[in-house]
């Protein structure tokens, strides 16, 4: 006999965690399904841990430059151990708020096993039936590795297992420098590892804004990275007990790396383990389920939200697509998830975050492209810090539009959120400009970008501003003087 639900969420990441609680908080019947620990990969492979990692790198960093501040030190000394030891305190306790007893105490009935669909409504886990009038798919997706002849036979990790090393590697070749190949070069970089990134694209982080992304360059190589972009690794072979990659580049050049160890950061792909999804007339495309503008998949009352939809891998969307999906799959009238405005960041050292369209994409889809500039160099409170590399970038069309926003920087993932809900809200970069920011803070470097704005249209408009100033002065040299005794 089934269990009968009003929903069966399959997935105890972000997405499902929020599906389930939003659902429960309704009143609503309610089964979660998660065949590891809930958290997912956000809590125990993703943003929890490497963020962790990211702070104890920039200690470690501040502590070796720390004469620049006029305070001498001894320079850091890491204890690699002991490091690993606070990222794993630091779950733990992040982890006490998507346990399954508090998931339980909300109403939530919680099955720590595989699930398997039998058919749209009917999903079996470990023998049982639950029986579901809605579902929500929130499996969320795992790294995948290139393919690069030896790689298997010679070893490698990916950031899973990054992330429970208890020795820092002597060496170690990344190959990949997107998000996840660029934090994991810096922080061990910084730990003391000789690190070599190995990047298909001639810049790191290659879905950025060209400019930014040469700025990151810079920083990674001050940092001890050494960098081989526009390089494919082509094998993998053991000489001397160390892993040796050959790669080449589009002019068939080929370099030889070294390191103690491999770490791959160059894809992922849809998790859908023992899913069956095709039980269930669900349509599993390369990059993830196949889903509507309402996150419903191809079968009827399946709806799906965070990585598992492919579009975009990121904790944040995963939230709003789940409470995108609760909505559909508990109500009649549906409602559109609206990927418009979705911002990111990558946390290196500085921060690099986005939102909208690169200069080169706002040029080919938009007239009267304008970008406005505002270097951390001429911002106070950056002086005041010493952290004054990088920039923020504005791309507007016409009317100060803003379609796109683009910060390297200190504290680039908060200070994006003002350019974030302008583009929402539709609010043109003059308003920007105009609105009173909090002396010295970082987010006057938004301020003073804007401020450009102001700026080119006072110089296009100097010539008619020079006339009114001319016409005035001629007038008041014809103005009779006036007795006032």
């Amino acid at each position: 006999m089934a269990s009968n639900y009003d929903l069966v969420v399959i997935g105890g990441g972000t997405a499902g965690l929020v599906s389930a609680a939003g659902a429960a908080s309704l009143g609503a019947r309610v089964a979660l399904v998660e065949r590891d620990k809930l958290g997912g990969d956000c809590l125990y492979r993703g943003c929890v841990p490497t963020k962790t990692l990211v702070k104890s790198a920039r200690v470690a960093h501040l502590v070796r430059h720390s004469e620049e501040y006029g305070v001498l030190s001894g320079g850091p000394e890491v204890d690699f151990p002991a490091v690993m030891d606070r990222m794993e305190r630091v779950i733990a306790e992040a982890g006490e708020h998507d346990s399954p007893e508090r998931f339980r105490g909300l109403g939530v009935d919680v099955y720590q096993e595989e699930a398997r669909f039998e058919a749209p409504d009917l999903i079996a886990v470990d023998g049982r039936r639950l029986k579901a009038r809605s579902a929500i798919v929130a499996t969320g997706s795992h790294p995948t590795a290139p393919p690069v002849e030896g790689l298997e036979e010679v070893g490698y990790l990916t950031n899973v297992e990054a992330l429970r090393l208890r020795r820092l590697p002597r060496s170690m070749i990344i190959v990949g420098s997107g998000p996840i190949g660029s934090e994991f070069a810096q922080i061990f970089a910084r730990f003391g590892s000789d690190v070599t990134l190995v990047s298909t694209s001639p810049l790191p982080l290659p879905k950025e804004d060209p400019e930014v992304s040469e700025v990151l360059r810079q920083v990674l190589l001050a940092d001890g990275v050494t960098f081989h972009g526009g390089y494919t690794a082509e094998k993998v072979r053991v000489e001397n007990g160390e892993k040796v990659m050959t790669v080449k580049n589009a002019a068939g050049h080929e370099v030889e790396v070294r390191g103690e160890e491999i770490l791959t950061a160059a894809g992922r792909a849809p998790t859908a383990g023992t899913l069956a999804p095709e039980n269930a007339g669900i349509e599993l495309e390369e990059k993830g389920l196949k889903v509507d503008e309402h996150l419903r998949t191809t079968a009827p009352n399946v709806y799906a939200a965070g990585d598992i939809t492919g579009k975009y891998l990121f904790t944040h969307v995963a939230e709003y697509q789940a409470r995108n999906a609760l909505r559909n799959a508990l109500f009649p009238i549906k409602a559109r998830a609206d990927h418009r405005v979705v911002p990111w960041t990558t946390f290196t050292d500085p921060e690099v975050a986005r939102v909208g369209l690169t200069e080169e994409q706002a040029r080919r889809q938009h007239d009267g492209v304008e970008v406005f500039r505002q270097p951390f160099s001429g911002v106070d409170r950056a002086m005041a810090d010493g952290e004054t590399t990088g920039l923020v970038k504005i791309v507007t069309g016409r009317r100060g539009k803003i379609l796109g926003g683009h910060i390297i920087g200190p504290d680039a993932g908060n200070l994006i959120h003002e350019i974030v809900l302008a583009m929402q809200q539709n609010i043109p970069i003059g308003t920007l400009s105009t609105t009173i920011h909090v002396y010295p803070t970082l987010a006057q470097a938004n301020q003073r970008a804007a401020d450009n704005y102001y700026r080119e249209k006072l110089l296009r408009n100097r010539k008619l501003f020079s006339a009114f100033f001319g016409a005035r002065r001629l007038l008041d040299g014809a103005r009779p003087l006036v007795n006032r005794k």
